[in-house]
């Protein structure tokens, strides 16, 4: 295999997808997380607007996302010099070793991922299992909301990982399944054309249990799709309303009984923002009975803001400068295609596909 990178350093790969705005998840999850690796690893981190195509984005928005998400992601300390930043779509080496790549996934194995059989199941408006959904979708072929691209979708996930031969991909539980096909798709180029060419890509341990953040609606993580999100974007008046409107309960009524959901849900996010001294106060408080929730959310809300509000004033000042954005995006898509244009040079060279 050829050099592909700075041997010194792993390649660490990550996107999300142009759908809406970054919350407090996904800072606390990922993007405080890759602020501290861009020193130690050759970090690459892009925008999926391919990606987002699936589900039949405004064109208006699609774009707005895209410049959203570029600012935010720059708002919240990822430094262009020392990573790569790039849009999907600015890199058509991806689309076109994404039809390669379609080659050697099987119709069957796609359908048979967690991801797309939820997705379907809810576009389809039905609960049963795959056969249900098989029969669903070849009945009606008129359904654009379950598209070849949806079907596919791991198929451009594994692409946007092995065109640029990353080591590491941090992914959530929910997208393992993906990154196990990824394996299994370059692991069988490897077998068919008797090549060692591509090399497994493993999920990114940050050290520690991974951060889940819980989302204001008393159960579950926070989540674009459950509306139940703080956006780095929100503003004061907008972040305080959410959060006294998060969920509790009607309180402890017996000294050191354990919290409900709803309460071990605003613990944990105050663990990430709050001192320990004020954790300590209102744990205490609620240990003995004694704990108002206004009081904790008006706390809560407080110490969110202290994280938040810097980096949105960072947001509003980059999103107005589009002079900046497309010389950051512009950068990065031409280092990433410094990669992307090497391997699909050589993937196209062991598929046979070659120039006279």
């Amino acid at each position: 295999m050829s050099e592909h990178k700075n041997e010194d350093k792993k390649v660490v790969l990550s996107g999300i997808r142009a759908t809406g705005n970054l919350h407090l998840g996904n800072y606390y999850g990922a993007l405080s997380k890759f602020v501290r690796m861009q020193d130690d690893y050759d970090c690459r981190y892009f925008v999926a607007d391919l990606h987002a195509l699936t589900t039949h984005p405004d064109p208006g928005m699609l774009h707005e996302n895209v410049k959203e998400i570029l600012a935010e992601y720059l708002a919240a300390g990822l430094d262009p010099e020392k990573n790569i930043i790039y849009v999907q779509s600015d890199v058509p080496e991806i689309a076109e070793m994404y039809l390669l790549m379609n080659m050697h996934a099987g119709i069957g194995e796609l359908m048979r991922t967690a991801s797309f059989k939820d997705k379907a199941r809810k576009a389809l408006g039905i609960t049963s299992d795959s056969d249900e959904i098989e029969r669903e979708i070849c009945g009606n072929q008129t359904n654009r909301q379950v598209n070849a691209g949806l079907l596919t979708y791991p198929t451009l996930m594994a692409v946007d990982i092995l065109i640029h031969h990353a080591d590491f991909v941090p992914v959530g539980k929910d997208q393992e399944q993906h990154l196990e096909l990824t394996r299994r798709f370059g692991r069988r180029f490897n077998s068919f054309y008797k090549t060692d060419y591509f090399h497994d890509a493993v999920n990114f341990n940050f050290g520690g249990d991974a951060v889940k953040v819980p989302g204001l609606d008393g159960s579950g993580k926070m989540g674009k799709s459950e509306g139940n999100c703080i956006y780095l974007i929100d503003d004061e008046k907008t972040l305080r309303k959410k959060v006294m409107r998060a969920v509790t309960d009607e309180g402890p009524k017996v000294p050191d009984s354990e919290p409900t959901e709803p309460i071990r849900n605003l613990f944990t996010l105050m663990e990430l923002v709050s001192a320990p001294d004020t954790l300590g106060h209102f744990r205490s408080a609620y240990a003995d009975c004694s704990i108002r929730y206004g009081d904790l959310k008006k706390q809560l809300a407080e110490d969110i803001l202290k994280v938040t509000l810097p980096i949105r004033e960072r947001i509003l000042d980059i999103r107005g400068d589009d002079e900046y954005l497309s010389r950051v995006v512009q950068r990065g898509a031409e280092r990433a295609r410094e990669t992307a244009a090497r391997t699909l040079r050589e993937v196209r060279e062991i598929m046979g596909i070659r120039k006279f």
